[in-house]
């Protein structure tokens, strides 16, 4: 027979998993794969020792991968475009009229405004790190900037327009889960999202024209990495309507997997009459990435990236992790961690707080952005109903914490992803985040202020509430 799980019960696959997490991460350095799988074997015996069946615990844990299988497909798609658009020329294009364009002064902030250009166009945070993302890295590489810096910069602009874009999955799932409509979503995320950006800009703008970051310009690099990739590729600036035919299909919201598979395909075709590469060499790059020896240690570096099989680490991660979730949320284990604080809350500042810190707390256990949206907004989504506050408040709060706030977590899946494609550890450019960071804390001050908090009923009730 079936019994409720208690705290201690709910609570103790999670304490594991972290405690596997600190250890590998921070001690062992073997990543987030061993730890995923003790808290999600941890959860599993929860299960069964509370009275559900093996058989039961299985499909719970397909379950939960089933959500993950579009991403994952998107992912090995995505392998596929950065290395065709390599192959073909694309990205060292873009590369090139980068360094040849772009000064010192103003680069960080730019490579955040454009990287969120194109990803509140493609909806898609991890398309636009694996694309401009790179050509980014590489073209602050030549001027002289820390790798984590532009990193960090980079990943404030993908997620933000991840969290805005009206095509980004998470997005969809964040509303419907919260019950409220998709634009009412998106235009009550501009509160916070345009302040945090516009901050994490103004930073980046200080630290660009600080005297011992510009001081660090090589301009014997920079004439090295355009020398090799003039050797090692056709550059014309043709090659770059490539990338705007894709935000276009994209932005007409064409299918993502289909416009993806297109994007990649595009980039295949165009490698073989403009780099010279053969049909079989293709195929070999979208399988294992691209590779080759231009004479430039540094440009080989930066280059070398993609293929279908570099994704695997990342999709192991994903699959453990859907795992993990799906029983938590069969078993109930959130609701019993969360249960007794929810009854306790009775303003407006200790909702939005609890709202934040348990999405934070599923991301800590799954490291993943949809099971970070869809357990908070279905667990509080009675409870901004009762205080009658209107439900994209919660929607605007997990997204907050679950699409954006995640990357914190140094095992959540969109860190683990951006770590792989700009081979750096997660320490060295969660720092520079600093869009992941304001974000969720604008939420929390607005609870307890009441900015821009949407209700739904009079405003006089609203500040008798707050004085009492």
């Amino acid at each position: 027979m079936r019994r409720p799980l208690s705290l201690t019960a709910a609570a103790t696959p999670l304490l594991m998993l972290i405690l596997a997490a600190m250890l590998s991460v921070f001690i062992w350095d073997t990543g987030m794969h061993i730890p995923l799988l003790v808290g999600t074997i941890a959860a599993a015996i929860v299960a069964v020792f509370h009275g559900w069946k093996w058989k039961e615990v299985e499909k719970m844990m397909a379950n939960g991968v089933s959500r993950a299988l579009p991403a994952i497909f998107i992912l090995l798609i995505i392998g596929t475009i950065i290395g065709t658009w390599i192959a073909s020329g694309i990205i060292p294009t873009i590369i090139y009229y980068g360094l040849s364009m772009i000064h010192p002064s103003w680069f960080v902030p730019v490579a955040s405004i454009i990287t969120g250009i194109v990803s509140i166009t493609l909806g898609s945070s991890f398309t636009s790190i694996a694309t401009i993302g790179i050509a980014f890295m590489a073209i602050g590489d030549g001027l002289g900037f820390s790798p984590g810096l532009v990193a960090g910069a980079i990943i404030s602009g993908a997620f933000f327009g991840d969290k805005l874009s009206p095509a980004s999955d998470t997005t969809n799932i964040a509303s419907v889960m919260a019950e409220t409509d998709l634009f009412s979503h998106v235009k009550h995320m501009l509160w916070d999202t345009l302040p945090a950006f516009f901050i994490t800009i103004m930073f980046y703008g200080i630290i660009s024209n600080s005297d011992n970051v510009i001081g660090t310009v090589d301009t014997s690099v920079i004439t090295e990495l355009k020398t090799g990739l003039t050797n090692a590729f056709v550059i014309h600036p043709l090659l770059l309507l490539i990338p705007v035919l894709a935000i276009i299909l994209l932005a007409m919201r064409t299918p993502a997997i289909p416009a993806l598979i297109g994007i990649s395909m595009l980039g295949a075709i165009l490698a073989i009459p403009v780099q010279k590469y053969a049909v079989g060499d293709i195929v070999q790059i979208m399988t294992n990435g691209f590779t080759k020896e231009s004479g430039s240690a540094d440009l080989d570096a930066l280059l070398h990236h993609g293929g279908l099989l570099s994704m695997m680490d990342t999709i192991g991660l994903i699959i453990l992790a859907t795992a993990l979730g799906g029983v938590l949320e069969k078993t109930g284990a959130f609701e019993a961690i969360t249960r007794r604080a929810i009854d306790k809350i009775k303003t407006t500042g200790s909702l939005i707080t609890a709202t934040i810190l348990s999405t934070f707390i599923v991301a800590l256990a799954s490291g993943e952005q949809y099971l970070s949206n869809i357990l908070p907004a279905r667990t509080f989504v009675q409870k901004y109903k009762d205080m009658r506050l209107a439900t994209k408040n919660l929607s605007r709060c997990t997204e907050a914490a679950g699409t954006v706030g995640i990357t914190l977590v140094p095992w959540s899946i969109p860190t683990v992803f951006a770590a792989n494609i700009f081979h750096l550890n997660p320490g060295q450019f969660l720092p520079f985040a600093f869009f992941v960071f304001l974000v969720p804390l604008i939420n929390i001050l607005f609870g307890f202020t009441g900015w821009t908090i949407a209700v739904t009923y009079n405003t006089a009730y609203r500040k008798n509430e707050n004085a009492g």
